[in-house]
């Protein structure tokens, strides 16, 4: 698992929304304990079963995911946090089991506050208790719309839905740092399926493929085919937790 590193002593607000959303005086309980580091594509950040110790926050273009362990040895991805929330200990008091395994899916830097030192601040100020509740209503509202995106929606749909969802939450051109294989984790499908709903969206000139990535020259284009999921769960946002989901996609 990634080792916290050094506490941040730069004075500085790590690139995270949810801690930008923080008022001073709330960011002031947490700051001398934040500790910020880089990660890499694929580093673990929890196991089922590990003592969750640790709420990581993405920065910047950073992506975490949540995948579900299945009996036939494949881990289905169910959400994406990017820079908009954290990882880890949100709903619980810490310290209790991880249910799911908890990965980086982009790699990049990442912020790192221990549990009990969120818990004492939240025992310090019903505010910041305030904005860490609304952002694990916004978490389960994304748990709760993938479930129902994986049962109605198709292949193409969702596949345009990944992208875009992964793509607002990069900063810079339109490049989306996801392997066919990977994107077939996100989906449940096997590699060829992913690999094929690609094809087509290259035929239609939305997507191009670079080596390890996904060029997306259409962003509207693609945004039309995919489901509303996403649109969902960004306007839940907005009502609870108004400015901290990326809205904004580079042209």
């Amino acid at each position: 698992m990634i080792s916290p590193g050094k506490p941040d002593r730069s004075g500085e607000r790590p690139n995270n929304n949810l801690l930008r959303r923080l008022n001073d005086a709330d960011f002031a309980l947490i700051a001398p304990y934040l500790s910020q580091g880089e990660s890499a594509s694929d580093d673990l950040l929890y196991d089922p079963g590990d003592d969750v110790d640790t709420v990581h926050f993405p920065c910047g273009a950073s992506l975490a995911s949540y995948l579900v362990p299945n009996e036939d040895g494949r881990d289905v991805e169910t959400i994406l946090v990017g820079r908009e929330g954290a990882v880890g200990g949100i709903v619980s008091l810490g310290y209790l089991p991880a249910y799911t395994r908890i990965n980086v899916k982009f790699g990049g830097v990442f912020a790192h506050l221990p549990i009990g030192k969120l818990e004492l601040a939240k025992t310090a100020s019903i505010s910041l208790r305030n904005v860490f509740a609304r952002y694990a209503d916004c978490l389960l509202a994304q748990m709760f719309q993938s479930t129902a995106c994986n049962a109605i929606h198709s292949i193409e749909q969702r596949t345009a839905k990944w992208i875009i969802s992964a793509l607002e939450r990069t900063e810079g051109p339109n490049i989306v740092p996801l392997t066919h294989e990977q994107l077939a984790t996100l989906l449940g499908v096997g590699r060829s399926y992913a690999s094929r709903v690609i094809q087509i969206f290259k035929l239609e000139g939305l997507v191009e493929t670079r080596r390890g990535s996904i060029v997306v020259r259409d962003p509207e284009g693609l945004r039309q085919r995919a489901c509303r999921c996403n649109e969902s769960v960004k306007n839940h946002f907005e009502e609870v937790l108004r400015g901290v989901y990326p809205t904004e996609v580079v042209p």
